[in-house]
């Protein structure tokens, strides 16, 4: 029993001693262990900054030379955009001076066109001053109709006459067209205006349409007395219809769309309504109608100069002809005064020039030894 103890107490103390040294080894393992490790740390620390510093050495380099060609392409971008800013800034400036070289101009422009407006607004007022008078109306329609007149080439007192009173009826239209076969043709200048004017002047329908009709009442009160002037009369030669001129082609075309029976009813009364264009129209075709009338006119009178001329061809042809022959034969004479009669006529002179120099005697102007083409004939 005390053995037992005494073993198992040397168990424990054997045990003890055991750990005491396991954990003795244990410590100085761990410092052995611990300083292998700050040693590995140490030297791995030194060659992974090496490899970093020689990494980071080479990426920077590399990065260096990126930033020299981004830093170039920078600069060619920067000078490509200046270029560019300088065209933008020369176009501005371009655009600055034509702007206002353009507003100038158009200050310009709407400074005359103020002042144009300005005299046509005078003339305006002029003109509608003048329509009011009746009298002075009636003189503008009538220039309106001469100047018609001068445009299709109508000369006074040769196509037409103006305010010349008829002898059978004492009547005195505004002008007189002559016509062929000493036909005639009178017109009238009238200008229904006061009820138009009225009627452009109206804020109300009811107005507008009051004024309207009496505007078409005036005008076929104008076209009746144009009918009970007798400026269609047989007795003066004139034709079947008389002109009536309304000089105004708004006006004209305003009683055309106002009512179109006026113009109907006009032509049974055998008046035929005109505005500045169609009686231009009218004009023209009475113009050709005088024209083709003298033309036929004078068809036979044109035969007979023309049977005349070829007469006189015929005779000169024979002239020219006697003339050609007398021409030619003068010709063959002088081929021969120029050939035969030549040779001839110097025959005797190259003998006379044989002698010559046979003698001895100085050469004679008569005769040049290049023009002798035969040879002289030899005396016996």
């Amino acid at each position: 029993m005390e053995y037992l103890l005494i073993f198992v107490a040397g168990l424990i103390v054997g045990a003890a001693i055991a750990i005491i040294i396991n954990r003795s080894r244990q410590k100085d393992i761990e410092n052995s262990f611990s300083a292998l490790a700050g040693d590995a740390l140490r030297n791995n620390s030194d060659v992974f900054v090496k490899i970093a510093n020689e990494i980071l050495s080479k990426q920077t380099q590399t990065g260096v030379g990126e930033l020299e060609g981004k830093k170039k392409l920078i600069d060619q971008t920067l000078e490509g955009m200046k270029e560019e800013l300088t065209k933008v800034g020369k176009s501005v400036t371009d655009f600055d001076s034509k702007r206002e070289k353009a507003f100038g101009e158009i200050s310009t422009q709407l400074k005359t066109t103020a002042e144009q407006t300005g005299k046509l607004q005078e003339t305006t007022n002029k003109l509608e001053l003048a329509l009011v008078n009746t009298k002075e109306r009636g003189q503008w329609g009538e220039r309106m109709a001469e100047d018609i007149l001068q445009l299709v080439g109508f000369i006074e007192n040769v196509n037409y006459t103006k305010q010349k009173t008829q002898e059978t009826t004492g009547t005195r239209p505004d002008f007189t067209f002559k016509l062929p076969q000493d036909l005639k043709v009178n017109m009238d200048v009238k200008f229904p205006w006061d009820n138009y004017r009225n009627y452009l002047n109206a804020e109300s329908a009811s107005d507008k349409d009051s004024y309207k009709q009496k505007f078409i009442s005036d005008a076929r009160t104008k076209i009746k007395q144009i009918k009970t002037r007798d400026y269609i009369n047989p007795e003066e030669n004139t034709v079947d219809y008389a002109i009536m001129f309304i000089p105004n082609e708004q006006v004209f075309c305003f009683l055309h769309a106002s009512d179109s029976s006026v113009l109907d009813d006009a032509l049974k009364d055998k008046v035929i309504l005109c505005s500045p264009v169609t009686l231009f129209a009218i004009l023209c075709v009475i113009r050709q109608a005088i024209d083709n009338f003298k033309l036929k006119q004078n068809e036979d009178r044109m035969l007979s100069l023309y049977g005349t001329f070829n007469k006189q061809w015929g005779e000169f042809k024979k002239s020219m002809e006697k003339v050609g022959e007398r021409i030619k034969q003068a010709d063959e004479e002088y081929g021969k005064l120029t050939s035969t009669r030549s040779n001839t006529l110097e025959r005797p002179l190259r003998q006379i020039e044989d002698l010559r120099k046979q003698k001895g005697i100085s050469e004679s102007p008569l005769v040049d030894d290049g023009d002798i083409s035969e040879s002289p004939a030899k005396e016996p």
